[in-house]
């Protein structure tokens, strides 16, 4: 297994430290954070966002996003041709890595992709793809990156908007952006755009909370808020079919809030690229 000279490196095989914290504490701290948000935010209310364009230089394409503590950055190569396939594709085909860095979580990570990692790894792809105009380079693939430097939570919508904005930015024709939002659901509470403690709180439930609570779980649904089309509904956990309607409808309107801010992103990056040929051109001319 490759390790990192550069830096320290921990064991392995550890085990964190909340194994030896009291349950009665860490129940009791539930259902404060179920009554109220520890960051003091609404239950409906999203985490400011920053978003940057065109920040690798060595790719084709490349976006960064920050979301609270969840920072992500992805990179887009150009088409290459399709390895190890020998039939003719009339569509080109997207290929995806999703992967945490090995500082971004609280148990490190190791180098290689693990489950959780090719799970998300598919998810983006799914979300992807019907935003691609893959009929443009039959035959070819474009590689998708996305790195987590650091998971505060939401971290795989993070990534599937990072890849939209730097499919756009690699001049990759494209129907339309791919907005993405987290929701997690206990009972009746239900947080848009959790952290990365709420979303432990959501997935840890004991047998006896499942009997009482029926929906339980994380949402991460993704889709083209200019056309209303959803390119993936991503759940672990339990839902019924009535309340899944009601939060559809909730992850829309959050949806249509981070729409602009990811346009508004790409015309600063196209008028900062016109600017700059205009002024190539002045300097030719001169």
């Amino acid at each position: 297994m490759p390790v990192d000279q550069k830096r320290i490196n921990g064991p392995e095989i550890s085990i964190p430290y909340s194994v030896y914290i009291d349950r009665s504490v860490k129940d009791k701290s539930q259902e404060n954070s179920l009554k109220k948000r520890e960051d003091g935010r609404e239950f409906n209310e999203l985490r400011k966002m920053f978003v940057k364009v065109g920040i690798v230089s060595q790719a084709k394409g490349s976006a960064y996003i920050e979301m609270g503590r969840t920072k992500v950055i992805c990179s887009v190569f150009d088409p290459r041709e399709i390895p190890n396939k020998s039939n003719y594709t009339h569509q080109g085909e997207l290929f995806c890595e999703f992967k945490f860095a090995t500082f971004s979580t609280s148990k490190r990570k190791i180098h290689q992709q693990d489950s959780e990692e090719k799970e998300y790894s598919c998810v983006m792809q799914r979300a992807l793809e019907p935003a691609v105009c893959r009929s443009e380079f039959p035959n070819f693939q474009v590689d998708i990156y996305a790195l987590v430097l650091e998971n505060g939570g939401s971290a795989l919508a993070a990534a599937i908007m990072a890849a939209s904005l730097a499919l756009s930015n690699a001049n990759v024709p494209m129907f339309g952006l791919v907005t993405a939002v987290t929701m997690g659901i206990r009972d009746k509470i239900v947080f848009l755009d959790p952290t990365s403690e709420e979303e432990t709180m959501f997935l840890s439930i004991s047998r006896d909370e499942i009997k009482e609570e029926k929906n339980h779980g994380l949402i991460v649904q993704a889709s083209m808020t200019q056309h209303s089309q959803i390119t993936e509904f991503f759940f672990t956990g339990s839902l019924d079919l009535e309340s899944m309607k009601s939060q559809t409808e909730k992850l829309n309107e959050a949806e249509e809030q981070i729409f602009p801010i990811m346009q508004q992103s790409l015309i600063k990056s196209v008028s900062k690229s016109l600017k700059k040929n205009e002024e190539s051109s002045q300097e030719m001319e001169t």
